[in-house]
């Protein structure tokens, strides 16, 4: 039933994971978290709202246009699922807001793919980032993803690796202007400052720990055997999964080095999870094993949910 609805790529299928997801990120603003009624607060939410929402547009986009999966709509299903898992990232518009610049970033990274317009390509991928910056500041490290890039697609022409440079300044350079327009010229130097904000103590709650490590170790598991199950398609589709591999681990570094804050980086980790989970589902042969997986896949990210809303609110 499940494969019979998202096995393909029809117009419903957004419409009801997005359906879904409206409902569910005020479910978990409202009742789960307790959030303010201010009608200020609701328009800021509703407009984060909207980006999370063009986010799994993005999402389904980008591996669709690069055919990272296959003609099916699991990809949008297992992001949605992963925010059911850890709803406390709907909560931290900066985890959104900087997710959604590093898809676009990926975007145009992983279209290098295809040798045209490189310098543009990386132009705009690591303005994307310096962006997510802006949410935050560590979100720099993803400039690793663009240099790796550059080594794997053209090397050998030096233009290439002065483009970030050139992105780079650009962004300091907006960026100054606006904060002499708005009067607060230290901004950038007082922003900036990649303190290591690392505490044992997120990883001390065994139910928050056990749902990381799981989480880790299942796109771990489902990695390798995507690399494994790929292996003879081509060179091209697993030099793309390589670089979506590194943009986990950093999402995953991200997180540690932020584990000391309120902030929820972990959904920078959500888009390589969904690509791999996808491919994984893709490569189960028979249909009814594959039917058991997909409403595993769902039932459990509710059983999850439900023990987080009622026993350990």
């Amino acid at each position: 039933m499940i494969q019979s609805i998202f096995g393909k790529t029809k117009p419903i299928n957004f419409i009801i994971v997005l359906t879904f997801l409206f409902c569910f990120y005020w479910l978990v603003l409202f009742y789960m978290f307790g959030e303010a009624y201010e009608i200020g607060q609701i328009a800021v939410r509703l407009a984060v709202l909207v980006v999370l929402m063009v986010s799994f547009i993005l999402v389904n986009f980008i591996v669709k246009r690069n055919k990272m999966t296959g003609l099916n709509s699991f990809a949008i299903l297992f992001y949605v699922l992963l925010m059911v898992v850890f709803p406390e990232t709907l909560v931290d518009y900066y985890a959104i807001g900087s997710s959604f610049c590093v898809l676009l970033a990926l975007r145009r990274l992983i279209s290098i793919r295809s040798l045209k317009n490189i310098k543009l390509k990386i132009f705009d991928a690591t303005f994307w980032i310096m962006i997510a910056s802006l949410c935050y500041d560590w979100a720099v490290l993803y400039l690793i993803l663009v240099l790796i890039a550059i080594y794997i697609y053209e090397p050998k022409n030096i233009k290439n690796w002065l483009v970030p440079f050139a992105s780079i300044f650009t962004y300091f350079m907006i960026v100054y202007a606006i904060t002499i327009l708005n009067g607060n010229k230290e901004f950038l130097w007082e922003y900036y400052n990649f303190e290591l904000d690392f505490q044992s103590s997120r990883f001390m709650d065994w139910v928050k720990s056990a749902k990381r490590v799981i989480y880790i170790l299942l796109i771990c598991i489902t990695g390798l055997l995507s690399f494994l199950k790929l292996s003879n398609v081509g060179v091209g589709k697993i030099v793309t999964l390589r670089l979506v591999a590194l943009a986990f681990v950093i999402g995953l570094v991200i997180e540690v080095l932020l584990s000391g804050s309120e902030k929820h980086p972990l959904m920078l980790t959500f888009f390589p999870a969904v690509v791999f989970l996808t491919n994984y589902v893709e490569s189960i042969t028979k249909e009814n094993i594959k039917e058991i997986v997909l409403m595993a896949s769902i039932l459990l990210p509710f059983m999850v949910f439900i023990t987080d809303l009622f026993i350990l609110k």
